[in-house]
């Protein structure tokens, strides 16, 4: 190509050339065996131009090449580079990274737990440890250049989300920043929020997958394209990819079909499972097993895969299930080094562990190259899954979406089997951002050459709106920032009061709130501009007709109360005439489809309303059982009587009458016919309107008539210019209602936090107590109550088991509540302990009402969970791992990562608590030793 240039063309060429090899950039390339593409390009240039960057690219894209292009800067310009994930194992796997590439010696970890190599130049760490480090004014900060935050969209995490704000706000200016992001649809308002807060930042958004991701539904036999190949642009996507018209069809098909759930066979219900066998038959269609599918996938060349399952006990099942079906993935080669690495991985835990931790089934999966991916399993469990599958000994995976978020694990092929999933509160649908963010991990960079997305089939599902999950960009990034009580705590020591406020003013929260206002603003504006021009159009000659509206709009009003109270008392009167019915009573129902002569069969009033009493179960009023004249029995409402029923007679019902019996009806109904069919009911004369007695209206009416603008000719043209100028009136004054509960949202509620802990006296004016500094030192959901209970001497003189226990209550909190069955705790001191951090729970939980701090809107102590308590202490006192789990009745994985809780809690104990002739101090530090033992000990993964 160059000899196509002209001379004064490759001399150009020739100086930019030389321009580009004197930067940092061009060493930094040429460590990669392949070319980085052009939003790294340009992100690395921004990076040594000293600019802040903001990185949004896909899963999966090479994002963090510029992540590591700031710690190649830091190492150059001999200053520090801290890398933050948001959780352990990434972090453990991007040390392992950096140390592969720039050596043991210049690379540390930090993670609460895990502590290597903390004074390197380069040092990976969770984010939490960064913002415990700026609150402790940490001497590692100093020399500190560049700080990259990875998967920096957390901070719409709800629990923990925060933290990332504290960080990118607290950071010295001195600091240049590198956020790295899912793809998200708003990446500009952050990056804008960024160079407010930060500084110059380059916002880099790229949508471009460098492996291309083909979209599929499997459906029996048959894998359909979602899109057609002509409008999909080779897997790329496009603005009109149109859904695959063979896919629609078979929809349309089998949607039609009706399988009646409730087919009888031999007289008993038929199984799911015959259910399944019969809609085989009936239909090429159906939902594969997840063995058919991992079959058919390895059939088609597309493992290794991934199979998102939302369920822990779904994803244990799925293995099961192929080792039933008998799939071998692996070959006797593989099967051998698969072993030789398990073995090695495990050697440090005791062979009487392993059976209770199911080591030899998980073993028989592993072999056969199938896993499970859960938080449920061993942390040092899921690291040799990950190590495998990497290594392209482990081809299937099924995972729960967990697994999405970070982990370095690359499939070619990704299934989701449902697009529904347990959101903790209910069964909702997966959003565009999960949707994309699972099937992110699909296509392997360098070594695939196209990634491929399967959805499975299910009854009901909607091509068209799977086509809108899989083609939707919508994820924006919402800010959950919210100031806790250590936040306020560390802040006002370091700031003071004022000074603290204005910093949270400046949160991504804040920024989105005031950004909302601006539109709202514009259309208070708008509005005004509209009030204005209605006020014109109402005026009249004769007098002030915004005074005539209003007094007519007085009159409509009380009217409408008036009647309102009559149709009130109307019901009520009815209901209560409903309540004196007895069964034998003869009545006419006035109104509906049932109307005319009834007996009444059964008052239908629920047990405990009969006589007077009332019940406290929900009740919307009698239900009468009634016989018509007709011969039909029905269970008549409320609204069958708007009107009070009187009882026309009275007949004695045999004994003998069965209300399913035709004849026993026939009989009573010609009963009834004879005893009351003469009977006319009276009829309801409507009561006087309460309107024509009352004061109010006759005084509004005199006032109106005598008005000068009533004798208007354009009367009821003013009029209703006043009714549209009435109504924005009524929406300007609601939108700036809205305006005022959105500005200064995050410093308003920092003002209430700062009065409770003046009340307490943690704070006093700019400076913190000495309840306030150890406040500063306890981190977590419940900081307050462990302040609360160490000031209060709640855990002296517990032992280190008892006290694991009650820290358990602080960080412990059940996947599912159940509040029919107390939980289970020590008995003696530890349960005395619990207790009181309970009552003093109340007592916090109380004042935080007083103080209108809201938990619902993530502020304030949640009550203590004492379900780990016993699990807690029972290990803190060496008992086997058998007996804790079988006792706790949880996963292995659960436990340890609530156990790594206690210690980090314990930890923070140990620090804060008051060290003159205090045991807690002493007994926090061997309460850590006790519980880091054994499986605990072994992980090195939170």
């Amino acid at each position: 190509m160059t000899e196509d240039l002209s001379p004064a063309e490759r001399y150009a060429a020739a100086r930019i050339r030389a321009v580009e090899d004197a930067t940092a950039l061009a060493p930094f390339r040429g460590m990669y065996d392949f070319d980085l593409d052009p939003f790294q390009i340009e992100a690395c240039r921004a990076l040594e131009a000293g600019k802040g960057v903001l990185v949004a690219a896909p899963t999966g894209s090479g994002k963090t090449i510029v992540g590591e292009f700031a710690v190649h800067l830091a190492l150059e310009q001999g200053r520090k580079c801290f890398y933050t994930t948001p959780i352990k194992a990434l972090s453990n796997q991007k040390y392992a990274d950096l140390a592969r590439r720039y050596g043991a010696d210049k690379v540390g970890l930090l993670t609460g737990d895990n502590s290597v190599n903390a004074d390197a130049p380069v040092v990976v760490m969770t984010t939490e440890v960064l913002r415990n480090m700026l609150y402790a004014g940490s001497q590692a900060l100093l020399g500190l250049g560049y700080v990259v935050m990875d998967e920096v969209h957390y901070l719409s995490d709800r629990f923990r989300g925060a933290v990332w704000e504290e960080v990118i706000i607290h950071l010295p200016d001195s600091v240049t920043l590198v956020s790295l992001s899912a793809t998200v649809s708003n990446a500009e308002e952050f990056g804008d929020w960024l160079d407010t807060v930060r500084g110059d930042t380059e916002v880099i958004v790229s949508e471009h997958r460098p492996v291309p991701l083909w979209q599929h539904v499997l459906a029996g036999r048959r894998m359909y394209d979602l899109f057609e190949e002509s409008t999909d642009h080779g897997g790329r996507g496009g603005a009109k990819r149109e859904v695959n018209p063979d896919l629609l069809r078979m929809a349309r098909q089998e949607n039609q079909r009706t399988y009646n759930p409730r087919d009888r066979r031999r007289g008993k219900m038929v199984r799911e499972a015959d259910r399944e066998r019969e809609r085989r038959s009936r239909s090429r269609v159906w939902t594969p097993s997840r063995a058919e599918v991992i079959a058919r996938l390895d059939a088609e060349g597309l493992l290794p895969a991934i199979t998102f399952i939302f369920s822990r006990a779904g994803c244990e099942a799925a293995v099961q299930q192929c080792l039933y079906a008998g799939l071998r993935l692996n070959s006797d080669e593989a099967r051998s080094t698969v072993r030789e690495i398990v073995e090695e991985r495990t050697a440090a835990i005791p062979r009487e562990d392993l059976h209770v931790l199911g080591y030899y089934e998980w073993l028989e999966g592993l072999e056969r190259g199938i896993a499970a991916h859960h938080a449920g399993m061993l942390p040092t469990f899921k690291e040799v899954v990950e190590e495998l599958f990497v290594r392209g000994l482990v081809k299937a995976v099924f995972a729960t979406e967990t697994l999405a978020l970070g982990i370095n694990m690359p499939a070619r092929t990704v299934v989701l089997e449902k697009l529904v999933k347990w959101n903790g509160e209910q069964h909702a649908d997966i959003t565009p951002g999960e949707y994309t963010q699972l099937t992110g991990r699909a296509g392997r960079r360098g070594i695939d050459i196209e990634g491929h997305a399967v959805v499975l089939w299910q009854r009901a599902m909607d091509p068209g709106a799977l086509a809108g999950l899989a083609g939707t960009r919508t994820y924006p990034l919402r800010s959950s920032f919210r100031p806790s009580y250590n936040m306020a705590v560390n802040l006002v020591q370091q700031f003071g009061r004022h000074r603290s406020r204005e910093l949270l003013e400046t949160s991504f929260a804040q920024f989105q709130a005031d950004k909302s206002v601006v539109g709202i603003s514009k259309q208070v504006q708008k509005n005004e501009e509209g009030i204005a021009g209605y006020r014109e159009g109402m005026t009249c000659h004769l007098g002030d007709f915004e005074e005539y509206a209003r007094l007519r709009r007085d009159l409509k009003d009380r009217e409408t109360e008036l009647a309102k109270q009559g149709a009130v008392q109307r019901r009520a009167a009815a209901a209560d005439a409903l309540e004196k019915l007895r069964a034998g009573d003869v009545i006419h129902v006035p109104t509906g489809k049932f109307a005319g002569l009834a007996l009444v069969l059964d008052p239908g009033l629920p047990a405990g309303r009969a006589n007077g009493h009332r019940g406290f179960e929900a009740y919307d009023g009698p239900r009468p059982l009634v016989l018509t004249a007709e011969r039909q029995v029905k269970r008549l409402a409320a609204m069958d009587f708007p009107v009070p029923v009187e009882t026309l007679d009275r007949m004695r019902i045999p004994k003998s009458f069965n209300a399913k019996s035709p004849q026993s009806r026939r009989d009573l109904a010609s009963a009834l016919r004879t005893k009351a069919g003469h009977i006319v009911p009276d009829r309801h004369r409507k009561p006087r309107a309460a309107a024509a007695d009352d004061r109010e209206i006759a005084r509004l009416r005199t006032e109106l008539r005598a008005h000068p603008c009533h004798g208007c000719d354009e009367r009821e043209d003013h009029a209703r210019w006043a009714e549209r100028y009435h109504r924005l009136q009524r929406d300007t004054r609601q939108l700036e209602r809205r305006i005022e509960g959105r500005t200064n949202t995050i410093a308003r509620t920092f003002d209430r936090i700062y009065a409770l802990l003046t009340e307490l006296d943690y704070l006093r004016g700019d400076e913190s107590t000495v309840h306030g500094k150890r406040l500063a030192r306890l981190y977590g959901e419940l900081d307050l109550l462990a302040s609360e209970c160490l000031r209060a001497g709640v855990w002296e003189g517990l032992s280190p088991a008892e006290l694991a226990a009650c820290a358990s209550a602080l960080v412990f909190e059940a996947r599912q509540s159940d509040d029919a069955v107390a939980p289970k705790v020590p008995a003696g001191a530890a349960k005395t302990a619990l207790g009181e951090m309970v009552r003093i729970w109340g007592r916090l939980d109380a004042l935080e009402e007083d103080f209108k701090i809201n938990q619902t809107e993530g502020v304030g102590q949640r009550e203590p969970d004492l379900g780990f308590a016993w699990a807690a202490y029972q290990w803190a006192s060496g008992r086997g791992l058998d007996e804790v789990l079988r006792d706790a009745e949880m996963p292995a994985g659960d436990f340890v990562r609530w156990c790594k809780q206690v210690i980090d809690v314990l930890g923070q104990i140990a620090a804060a608590a008051p060290g003159e002739n205090s045991t807690v101090s002493r007994n926090a530090r061997k309460a850590v030793d006790a519980v880091r033992r054994g499986v605990v000990a072994y992980s090195s993964v939170g």
